[in-house]
């Protein structure tokens, strides 16, 4: 059995996830007033364009994305109407669907990239220095190192 971490330990965790919060609403903001998208649409659209052939079975986008697998469909759903994604069968696996990045998703995602980019920048990078940068790296790295979290999806920054 481990031993309950100490309250400073406690602290630098609870930071973490309130920064990651915070990171998340402000870039999730940004996207949704000045391009009308959400950080979710946004994610799902840059794991389609990375993917090679602009196409991921729904299991494979969903070990990827940063949005809830259980939300998928839905979101999924809302995208195809707005004519960003669209829907194909699979056809090794007749139960399986591919989510298929259109033209017009496309399209959407370069829009979208400058305002992403520029939020990183402005509440992620400008506050760290190049050794701090480092530093994060390292230690996210062993976080997700042996984690579901590890996939050969893309960050969602920009194509």
């Amino acid at each position: 059995m481990t031993s309950r971490p100490d309250s400073a330990r406690l602290e630098v965790f609870t930071r973490f996830l309130r920064a990651h919060q915070q990171i998340f609403e402000l870039l999730n903001k940004n996207l949704l007033e000045e391009r009308g998208m959400s950080l979710a649409w946004y994610d799902v659209l840059l794991q389609l364009s990375v993917s090679g052939e602009a196409r991921l079975r729904l299991q494979e986008l969903a070990d990827r994305v940063l949005y809830s697998r259980s939300g998928l469909t839905r979101l999924i759903d809302r995208m195809e109407s707005a004519g960003l994604v669209c829907r194909e069968p699979c056809p090794e696996d007749k139960r399986g669907t591919f989510a298929v990045l259109t033209a017009q998703g496309k399209r959407e995602l370069r829009r979208a990239a400058p305002t992403h980019l520029r939020g990183i920048e402005e509440y992620f990078f400008s506050k760290l220095s190049v050794q701090e940068i480092e530093v994060i790296n390292e230690a996210m790295s062993k976080l997700l190192v042996g984690t579901r979290c590890v996939s050969e999806g893309a960050v969602p920054v920009a194509t």
